[in-house]
């Protein structure tokens, strides 16, 4: 709170007057304010936006939860399987009026559970515009991966169109050649050196038709994507009883997707959004280990999923509004798993599995702003869920769970905002947890499948300040607060034969509380024109009883710290951008019952520097992990369970990731 004090005593002073100014919780950023950047499409302006950190979505079933902190002319993009920031590249800098940011929400505009998003807003009209990127990425160890990128969008009357191509390679920096030690039971020590190799292909087609239709309009998106990855880690154990060990994964992904929305206005004030979208993934995994012990296991997974949405938004005033609708989802996975240890069959439970969700949501929400300084914005609702799997584990189940939210926002001033919020909130499950899975390569082994699962729920708590300053100035600090139910972590499993595996489980409640910081300062008050320092930093702290200790311990895979900084510095009259990303470094740990595996990675720093020879030609020179940032994976292996006394054997691995050098040149055509 000093922090903010000071931030706001600084705001009061003789500061620079804003190029934008707050009203009734929304600031308008015109293409004047990012002009000296000279950005090319609506993903580099909104970079750019003071207070603003893009969010692409939860990779969740269903519609609702799954959005992303971006609307467009105040909808959400119909697709949920492409990167929202994906979408955002294809609508040219050219084409927007302004982008609206909305802090606690507004009448009208639904927050989609988030306490800020961003509205970009287009122009009506205009021609063709289109973009033909090429970049080549050239890592430590000599590999030289190209990609290619062709997009284009334009207006055809009243019809708009986009269409995207995608074509490249990508290099895994987790892998790299490294070294690392082995202790056994008894002490002794084991060295171990490590080659390791990971990278791969893919390949993506999108495109967007938007007509008038029975008097409103129809907005339709379609996209198809590849993936093949293939990672491959060997281990060498010297000395004079060498040994060795190899890991070979190959992971083969494709997915589809077509969607639409259809939006009408009746009058004024009522609006009707049906949204209609169908995606599926077919994915084949391919994993040999062998170490002494051939162990191949094999994953075909098929998954499907359909929604249908109906929403009617009804805005009273400009000060009230109402939202009511629903959406159904079907949902469905067909997953068959297979492992051999030396040719011979391994019985896995949960193996081959065949599960169907029928996911129904009822909503109603409603924004009220009593006041300038004072806005309450209020959801209800209602999920139920009716899950069946088949195969090797033969369930139904039927989930219900109403789901409340109140956030209240208070603006004092036009430079200060305070934000609360209560919700429960209640997670997906997950379909990959509800069958097996394998990871040789960090020492996770074979993991079973559990469909009997329930989702993790939690009531939480929000309280948010934000203070604006020197014009372009944002700070924000966050508290949240968790009070879990049905944690899903790791527990362990009988197989019929005896074997014990783990698993996915519900381990009962637990507690999370998160402190996140955020501040975004304009340097030319302290004579720096045109640069901006950013940066955000989060502390957790989370409780849970270990299923197998019975102790209390933080919740697996939940990063105590993170953090992240940038320096950008744009100087118009040499046409250039300058500036350096840090990424902090960040440690996880995960639980089972017989393993604790623990990953740390450390600062990953990036300097990049752009330079605009002409309007149109844009060269991008990239140094990604300049300070060659390593990666440690340590795993402490007990015999049995963790509480059964025995003395556990240590897996440590560094992995010396180096540098790489990125360069992009990239071609506007159109206006």
């Amino acid at each position: 709170m000093l922090i903010l004090h000071v931030l706001a005593q600084a705001a009061a002073a003789a500061a620079p007057t804003p190029a934008v100014a707050p009203q009734q919780g929304v600031i308008s950023y015109p293409p004047a304010f990012f002009a000296d950047f000279q950005p090319a499409n609506a993903s580099e302006m909104i970079a750019r936006v003071p207070g603003f950190t893009l969010d692409s979505g939860d990779a969740v079933r269903g519609y609702e939860g799954s959005a992303g902190n971006v609307l467009i002319d105040g909808e959400r993009p119909a697709t949920k399987s492409e990167d929202l920031e994906g979408v955002l590249k294809r609508i040219p800098a050219s084409r927007i009026e302004r982008i609206d940011l909305i802090r606690g929400g507004a009448p009208g505009i639904d927050m989609q559970g988030k306490a800020v998003i961003a509205n970009i807003v287009r122009k009506p009209g205009g021609g063709f515009r289109g973009v033909a990127a090429a970049a080549l990425n050239n890592s430590w160890d000599g590999r030289h991966v190209p990609s290619v990128r062709l997009e284009g969008s334009g207006d055809i009357g009243p019809r708009r169109w986009e269409l995207g191509v995608l074509v490249g390679g990508f290099i895994d920096d987790g892998d790299a050649k490294g070294h690392g030690v082995r202790i056994s039971p008894t002490g002794r020590v084991t060295p171990v050196d490590i080659d390791s190799e990971g990278d791969g292909q893919n390949g993506q087609l999108t495109g967007v038709y938007e007509t008038p239709i029975l008097g409103g309009k129809v907005r339709l998106n379609g996209r198809l994507f590849s993936e093949k990855y293939k990672e491959e880690d060997n281990t060498s154990i010297p000395g004079p009883t060498p040994g060795f060990e190899q890991n070979v994964d190959h992971i083969r992904t494709d997915d589809t997707e077509i969607g639409g929305t259809f939006t009408r206005k009746f009058g004024d004030k009522t609006t009707l959004e049906v949204v209609g979208l169908r995606q599926t993934r077919n994915q084949a995994i391919d994993s040999d280990f062998t170490n002494g012990i051939a162990s191949d296991f094999a994953l075909r997974r098929e998954s499907s999923e359909t929604i249908g949405r109906t929403v009617l938004k009804y805005r009273a005033t400009d000060r009230v509004s109402f939202e009511a609708g629903g959406e159904y989802a079907i949902n469905k996975l067909d997953n068959a798993t297979r492992l051999a240890s030396n040719g011979r069959p391994v019985v896995l439970p949960a193996a081959d599995v065949a599960v169907q969700e029928d996911r129904t949501q009822a909503f109603a929400k409603a924004v009220w702003r009593p006041t300038d300084q004072w806005t309450l914005d209020g959801t209800l609702r209602y999920e139920s869920s009716d899950i069946s799997s088949g195969g090797d584990v033969v369930l139904g189940k039927t989930l219900r769970y109403l789901k409340p939210r109140l956030a209240i926002t208070w603006a004092p001033r036009t430079s200060t905002q305070v934000r609360l919020r209560a919700e429960r909130e209640v997670g997906q499950l997950d379909f990959d947890d509800f069958v097996a899975d394998a990871n040789f390569s960090d020492s996770s082994g074979v993991s079973a499948g559990n469909p009997d699962l329930n989702p993790e729920q939690a009531w939480v708590g929000e309280a948010a300040v934000e203070q604006r300053f020197w014009g372009a100035g944002s700070a924000t600090l966050t508290f949240r607060h968790y009070k879990l139910k049905d944690v899903v972590d790791r527990g362990p499993v009988f197989a019929p034969n005896g074997d014990i595996f783990d698993r996915p489980e519900n381990i009962g409640d637990g507690t999370k509380d998160e402190l996140k910081f955020q501040v975004s300062v304009p340097l030319a008050n302290v004579g720096l024109t045109g640069a901006t320092l950013r940066g955000d930093v989060t502390k957790r702290w989370s409780s849970v009883e270990d299923p197998t200790t019975h102790d209390r311990r933080e919740i697996s895979n939940l990063r105590p710290v993170e953090w992240n900084a940038s320096y950008v510095h744009d100087i118009p009259a040499w046409n250039m951008t300058y500036g350096v990303d840090a990424f902090g470094g960040r440690r996880e740990t995960a639980y089972s019952y017989n393993q604790v595996r623990t990953t740390k990675l450390s600062t990953y720093v990036r300097p990049f520097a752009e330079y605009r020879p002409r309007p149109d030609i844009n060269l991008r020179l990239e140094l990604p992990n300049v300070t060659g940032r390593g990666l440690r994976r340590t795993v402490l292996s007990y015999p049995g369970p963790r509480n059964a006394g025995s003395a556990p054997s240590l897996d440590q691995r560094e992995y010396d990731v180096g540098q790489m050098v990125y360069f992009r040149i990239r071609k506007t055509l159109g206006g």
